[in-house]
């Protein structure tokens, strides 16, 4: 019993230093240039975990895949930076000028946006599962997106009673926030990605 309650609380350290070394990373790079090389070095790290490499050194290894994926996490960052300032700047427009966003006329904008929620989910962790090229990482998690809704379903619910729990306890969300996100989609798309395969080998 205190062998589980040690692992437990093991694991429940791993993620909170992963989450510090996020948060950390992310200032370094000034938050614009530091925030996709310090969440694909949490992804990659978390990766590792999730395939039975739990004795990897935490710091050695996120610092190794900060530096060695930073151009081209940013390269892709800027890609998904210029996505959002369009529908943020669609949205503040629409809401200016109509004076409401839930109306037809934003119809497609809001379909556009969730779409590309869910496509987010999918996308770090095909980054740091395959070996591709920038648009191939996203057209990749776009697939993955469309042919597995149970998945995507249950990152829905994962991160909705995440939230529901963080309302009660704000403290978890910036102990444990980014690196809930990474484990939760991680976890679901790596399945995805595996039950792809096996049906492509079929």
């Amino acid at each position: 019993m205190s062998r589980a309650l040690y692992s437990i609380l093991e694991w429940i350290t791993r993620f909170a230093y992963i989450n510090l070394l996020w948060i950390f990373f992310t200032l370094a790079g000034g938050i614009i240039l530091g925030l996709f090389p310090a969440t694909i070095a949490m992804f990659s790290l978390i990766r590792q975990w999730l395939k039975g490499r739990s004795d990897l050194p935490v710091f050695h290894s996120f610092w190794q895949y900060y530096k060695s994926e930073f151009a081209k996490s940013n390269r892709l960052g800027i890609l998904l930076y210029l996505i959002s300032f369009i529908f943020i700047f669609n949205i503040f427009f629409l809401q200016a000028n109509i004076g409401e966003l839930l109306t037809w006329t934003a119809a497609p904008l809001l379909a556009g946006l969730l779409l590309f929620i869910l496509i987010l989910f999918y996308l770090f962790p095909a980054y740091v599962h395959f070996d591709l090229k920038v648009l191939q990482i996203i057209k990749n998690a776009f697939l993955t997106m469309l042919v597995s809704p149970l998945h995507t379903f249950f990152i829905l619910v994962s991160l909705g009673a995440f939230y529901v729990i963080v309302t009660v306890i704000p403290p978890l969300g910036i102990v444990f926030g980014a690196s809930f996100y990474s484990f939760i989609t991680l976890w679901a798309a790596l399945n995805a990605f595996g039950r792809i395969q096996q049906k492509h080998d079929v």
